[in-house]
């Protein structure tokens, strides 16, 4: 098989090669494509160094399953061409919500790649992670609500979002003027409760986002409500979860099926870091749970913390997951 990477250069594009170094899907060609700016660098990928193409002098045609991770402007302006001549699989917010579009967690829902017409979504990093842990408790007791607050890291935002953290606080610690290019407010030392732009209501488009892609990838009838918040930590989400049940519940019950839940793990010791944070989070596979405990004042509700690296099952790690679930079928 041969597969192209859109946006290779980038934090995504780069983890997904690191992902594929490690996988046993077998590639006879990678072709890797970036913007202008990436013209002549070279990638290394299974001992190997490959020159990058720059994206207006490929040929879509040249690889049978093409991974696009360069944002929604490149996605728009390049799917539709591209999805004539390969498989596509989306990592951008373009074609999530499309009726003809599978949005798919290979844990959760790889039904989905029964039906396709060569595009496939990834979902959003924070809904990734929430839909890992809703999928088994939503089979076995029935969610009725789901009321979560997210801690999202700058890497979630691109590599220039992060050095803006970087840059703003070595200026912080030097008692320098601080300005803020990619975020609304200065982020060193501070939280944003503000995620991508605002749509109806005074809600976010992020928060519009983990609201109705949850709802395509598990259960419509899920009713679901986010305040999504970008905090200065560079990479990993973390997510205070508040779920409702429509019938009563055992926490000992939860706590062992969302133990061996696929791709999660629980770190729940009731005892001074008996949970774990994104910083540990940061270059695992897992997505992690921790916290779980009832609602006191809600006797079918839990809350619990779940923490996940968002450029690894947020982003690229789902991709590969998706590409070697789409190979098998």
């Amino acid at each position: 098989m041969n597969l192209a990477i859109i946006g290779a250069t980038g934090n995504v594009g780069r983890k997904i090669i690191e992902i594929l170094e490690k996988s046993k899907i077998k590639i006879d060609e990678l072709f890797l494509i970036a913007s202008e700016k990436s013209a002549g660098k070279k990638l290394k990928f299974k001992n190997k160094e490959i020159q990058v193409t720059v994206l207006e002098e490929y040929d879509f045609s040249s690889a049978e399953i093409t991974i696009f991770a360069a944002g929604k402007n490149v996605a728009q302006d390049w799917i539709p061409i591209a999805s004539n001549q390969t498989i596509i699989i989306d990592n951008s917010s373009c074609f999530r919500m499309d009726n003809n579009v599978p949005l798919v967690v290979p844990e959760v829902n790889p039904e989905a790649l029964k039906s396709h017409e060569n595009i496939i979504s990834n979902p959003n990093c924070s809904t990734i992670q929430l839909v890992l842990v809703l999928k088994p408790l939503h089979k076995l007791y029935k969610i009725k609500r789901v009321i979560v607050s997210t801690y999202q890291a700058v890497s979630g935002a691109g590599k220039d979002s992060m050095d803006e953290l970087f840059t703003q606080t070595r200026e912080y610690l030097d008692n320098k003027k601080i300005e803020s290019k990619n975020f609304t407010k200065q982020i060193a030392f501070n939280l944003i409760p503000h995620i991508d732009t605002f749509v109806e209501d005074g809600y976010t488009k992020e928060e519009w986002k983990m609201e109705n892609e949850t709802k395509k990838i598990l259960d419509k009838e899920i009713n679901l409500t986010a305040t999504c918040v970008r905090v200065p930590v560079k990479t990993s989400h973390s997510e205070s979860v508040n779920i409702e049940f429509e019938n009563d519940y055992d926490l000992k019950q939860i706590k062992e099926i969302l133990g061996k839940a696929p791709g999660c793990k629980v770190i729940d010791e009731h005892k001074d870091a008996g949970y774990i944070t994104p910083f540990e989070a940061e270059g695992d596979n897992f997505t992690y749970i921790s916290r779980i405990r009832k609602d006191n004042s809600n006797k079918k509700a839990i809350n619990l913390w779940v923490v996940s690296d968002n450029l690894l099952k947020g982003a690229a790690l789902n991709t590969v997951q998706i590409l070697e679930t789409l190979i098998k079928k």
